[in-house]
């Protein structure tokens, strides 16, 4: 499993907004795979390079804990976002939007 702390960031116009997935130590960003899979129990990794990171990953307990620099197309959400930054919990699949969307308009 994986606690992910959503840092997030409205785009630039035309920028395209992450989607992240988990599989296992997996963590898939933007289409990137990152192997956590060496990150030691008790233990944490600095990320080096580009990466879409925030700080320093840790294991505590078998679940891996990372910050996510999680960017969204600011003309689609609500212009009002929470001021902590979301928490998800990932075992397995697509990590959940962590952005309050505006409504959808309704079709004529």
């Amino acid at each position: 499993m994986m606690k992910i702390t959503c840092l997030c960031i409205a785009g630039l116009p035309g920028q395209p907004e992450t989607t992240a997935s988990v599989n296992g130590d997996i963590i898939t960003v933007d289409g990137v795979v990152f192997d956590l899979s060496s990150v030691p129990e008790g233990g944490f990794a600095e990320p080096q390079g580009g990466h879409p990171f925030a700080g320093r990953i840790e294991r505590t307990g078998g679940v891996l804990h990372l910050a996510l620099r999680w960017h969204y197309d600011a003309a689609t959400a609500e212009p009002i976002q929470p001021a902590d930054a979301p928490v998800l919990s990932v075992v397995a699949g697509a990590v959940p939007d962590p952005i309050i969307r505006k409504p959808a308009a309704p079709e004529a």
